[in-house]
């Protein structure tokens, strides 16, 4: 168990958790509970329950529980360089991160203090009702490589890279704030079914003459109005017109312009270094994407506002 003074140190300087002390204590007030809550669960589903107050005692308290898992997140740091800081056996610190990870993965992205998105649903909605544009695209996250004999070991290679990896998909609004971050999914699945399986994209439906946005994957400028916006599809690959290129070309540089601000938060989002390239299980892959994306949304609109008030 860190000291006092070294638990201030860490809450207090942002390089090591990547979070505001003011995120942090609002993190400890939203997720100490909710811990506790299933601690005692899990303490009174036993066959044998001990009196209260009985047993050993936490050596690890949540708060430290929960910085542990930050400064994990963010720096990859091992669990037994974290057990050694922290003092205590390695198997208290798998066990801590976890237990919390699975509980910053479901706090979903915040836009502001009263406004939280957990589902694609949601980010629709959110985007419809404020008028704004959703920008989406994929991300690869190096894995480890499945073991020998261990079935469907090739499916985690992607086509792209070359490399066993996973695939998640980003969406941010139009200045980069980060709205959604999908569940992992092996690398060799393509965007587009993955966009299927999201809901982004009904299996056949193609954008109509009136949508603004004609694009690569078939369905999302059609089926969200145009509010999330994808690659112009390019319809002569070989031997095309002049005029066709030149057209081509100036939609695609417009796209690209806007599509730079989710590449922003992509970059955003593998600043941490649990996401530059993952070592631990792929298992866990989901819920350490989708931890970091609402820990990442929850400093930047906690920026904004403090930006805002003064």
């Amino acid at each position: 168990m860190v000291g006092n003074g070294s638990r201030a140190a860490i809450i207090s300087d942002r390089r090591i958790t990547g979070l505001s002390a003011d995120v942090i204590t609002e993190l400890v007030a939203e997720v100490g509970p909710l811990w506790h809550e299933r601690h005692q669960a899990r303490l009174e589903s036993r066959p044998r329950k001990r009196a209260i107050g009985a047993g050993a005692k936490h050596q690890l308290v949540f708060i430290d529980r929960l910085l542990a898992t930050l400064v994990h997140l963010r720096h990859g740091a091992t669990h037994d360089v974290l057990a050694c800081w922290f003092g205590v056996d390695r198997s208290t610190i798998t066990r801590a991160i976890g237990e919390v990870r699975p509980l910053l993965a479901t706090r979903g992205c915040t836009i502001t203090a009263s406004v939280r998105l957990r589902t694609l649903a949601e980010v629709i909605d959110h985007l419809g009702a404020s008028g704004q544009t959703g920008i989406i695209d994929g991300t690869e996250i190096r894995v480890r490589r499945p073991t020998v004999g261990r079935k469907d070991r090739k499916k985690f290679i992607s086509g792209k890279n070359k490399q066993n990896a996973v695939k998640a998909m980003v969406l941010t609004d139009a200045s980069g704030r980060l709205l959604f971050c999908s569940p992992a999914q092996p690398a060799s699945c393509a965007d587009i079914t993955h966009a299927r399986q999201m809901g982004l994209v009904k299996p056949g439906r193609r954008p109509g003459r009136g949508d603004p946005c004609r694009c690569r994957l078939p369905g999302p400028g059609a089926q969200t109005g145009g509010r999330v916006v994808t690659p112009p599809h390019r319809k002569f690959k070989k031997n095309p017109p002049e005029w066709y290129e030149e057209i081509h070309e100036r939609q695609r540089k417009a796209h690209s312009s806007r599509r730079i601000r989710v590449e922003h938060g992509i970059a955003h989002l593998k600043n941490w270094r649990a996401l530059a390239r993952h070592l631990g299980r792929r298992e866990h892959m989901s819920d350490t994407l989708q931890a970091i994306a609402g820990l990442l949304s929850h400093q930047q609109a906690a920026t904004r506002e403090a930006g805002q008030t003064q």
